[in-house]
């Protein structure tokens, strides 16, 4: 019966300790390569209409992204609302060029080889 009951309690942790994991780490993050990017131009607006009539509209950008060795890739990736002009987005990439996720960095962020070719 002690054994049962530390065997459920493990269990527990480790459940509680996965659902932690997983409310605070952004799985699009794992595993992604990191780039850089600089808002220069105005993302060109996508909208649709659902089947139950509900409206939706997104921002798509077609940039020049940087990683930290300073190499380039094109990327193109959508948001839900349009990104303020000269603002830096860290986007993270899996594959070729599958953005999976973005956050807004600060130009003191960035590395130095970055900064030179985002200018």
């Amino acid at each position: 019966m002690k054994k049962l009951v530390i065997f459920i309690g493990i269990l527990a942790a480790l459940f509680v300790g996965f659902i932690l994991f997983i409310q605070n780490v952004n799985v699009n993050r794992l595993g992604a390569d990191s780039y850089f990017v600089k808002i220069t131009t105005d993302g060109k607006e996508i909208g649709d209409i659902t089947d139950t009539g509900e409206k939706w509209t997104r921002y798509e950008y077609q940039l020049e992204a940087v990683n930290e060795k300073g190499e380039t890739k094109p990327l193109e990736f959508t948001s839900q609302n349009p990104l303020h002009h000269d603002a830096y987005l860290e986007v993270f990439v899996k594959g070729e060029n599958e953005v999976t996720s973005y956050q807004e960095v600060q130009q003191a962020e960035l590395p130095d080889r970055v900064k030179k070719e985002l200018k």
